[in-house]
């Protein structure tokens, strides 16, 4: 998918227009209170320019999944509005409608340079069934739609892509940022290119597999989805998880990457446990493992082969971890991929998800090209998928 022919922000008159902007304000509350604003900061580049550039700012977003009235209290994007407000040092305007009249009464009012939050859009459960006549209602409020929240890209929602219908279309930064690293380094990378590729399952990256096999020049995969190819090998796995139906898929990818003369790297040692459980015994396995002890890290030996795959590298796109990462005594293998990444020269992309999380908590974010803000979002974009809440928009 070539995206970065989208319209943006800076393509389009916003003076004095109402522009709706779909943000990613999705952030984890505790009792009421933001434990992190990361994403609300990360939305401030685009809203600051169209109220800077005289735009009348609508914001909205969904919080969490809402089902009933005493959820719909936990997810409020009141404490959002708030912290919004503190971070740019403005007033920021709330209000608990969407739809109604007290949402457009509000929007109508704004001068030029003012900013308002509407309500969690997904408290219509029309939000998720991408409704016509929601969104049809969510557009009547401004002139010009924005879509900022690119962790959301890839799902078909009202907010996300039913409104750009009814109203031009165009990406904020945040959006423009992402299809442009991650599209660059898919259509044209600096080579050595080099794709690391964790999780527990070959079913979730099979996607993302067969669009890198056609470009890159290495392909690393740890994480769980390791022994399902190790099956494929021929080896034993002892108790590890694989997923037996993908054993013949997984057989194919091998086959795929030689005749490709792609340099194709699986672990070589396991650090193992006797249970799933941070206080198992531990033990490390080269070669085949035995039964009674399930698989849950990188060796030592593998993470030596995996940092220096990654000396030398053009390009580095990562996505998943390579061992159970939320367990200390099986972080090991993720921690010295996301350093050996960090040490290296190279464009660094990093998926969203759990990788992002490693590279965050081990203080390397700064020392990478891009970290994704959307999971599930870059991962159909790394498989080649359509993302509707991109496709969507405006072309220049």
């Amino acid at each position: 998918m070539n995206y970065r022919n989208k319209k943006t922000i800076e393509d389009i008159d916003v003076n004095g227009k109402k522009v709706l902007v779909r943000c990613d304000f999705n952030v984890p509350l505790a009792d009421g209170v933001i434990t992190d604003d990361k994403r609300i900061r990360e939305s401030i580049p685009t809203i600051k320019y169209l109220a800077d550039h005289g735009a009348r700012v609508i914001l909205c977003s969904h919080l969490g999944r809402p089902k009933d009235e005493e959820s719909k209290k936990k997810c409020t994007l009141a404490p959002v509005a708030k912290r919004l407000g503190e971070l740019m040092d403005r007033e920021v305007k709330f209000t608990t409608d969407i739809i109604g009249d007290e949402a457009h009464a509000m929007a109508d009012a704004l001068k030029p340079g003012e900013i308002m939050v509407i309500e969690n859009v997904r408290f219509y459960k029309e939000e998720t069934k991408n409704d016509p006549d929601f969104a049809k209602a969510l557009a009547s409020l401004a002139d010009i739609y924005v879509n900022d929240a690119f962790g959301t890209a890839h799902r078909a929602h009202a907010s996300t892509a039913g409104v750009a219908d009814y109203l031009p279309a165009v990406c904020g930064y945040l959006i423009q940022k992402e299809i442009t690293i991650m599209g660059d380094a898919l259509a044209n990378p600096k080579r050595p290119f080099v794709a690391i590729l964790g999780g527990a399952k070959v079913s979730d990256k099979i996607g993302v597999i067969t669009n890198l096999i056609d470009k890159v020049d290495t392909l690393i995969i740890g994480g769980a989805m390791a022994y399902t190819f190790h099956v494929a090998e021929g080896r034993h796995v002892g108790d590890s998880k694989f997923e037996p139906d993908k054993v013949d898929l997984a057989k194919e990818i091998l086959a795929k990457a030689k005749a490709k003369g792609i340099r194709f790297l699986l672990p070589v040692d396991t650090i193992a446990g006797d249970a799933f459980d941070a206080n198992a015994n531990v033990r490390v396995f080269e070669g085949e493992i035995e039964d009674g002890w399930m698989g849950l890290d990188i060796g030592p030996k593998t993470q030596k082969l995996f940092a220096d795959a990654l000396k030398g590298a053009g390009t580095v796109v990562w996505n998943g971890p390579m061992g159970v990462s939320e367990m200390k005594p099986f972080a090991g293998g993720t921690i010295a991929v996301a350093k050996a990444i960090a040490e290296g020269d190279a464009v660094s992309i990093i998926g969203g998800g759990d990788s992002a999380a490693a590279v965050e908590l081990l203080g390397f974010a700064d020392k990478m090209t891009h970290i994704s803000t959307g999971g599930g979002a870059s991962l159909e974009f790394l498989e080649g998928l359509e993302l509707p809440g991109i496709a969507c928009l405006n072309d220049k």
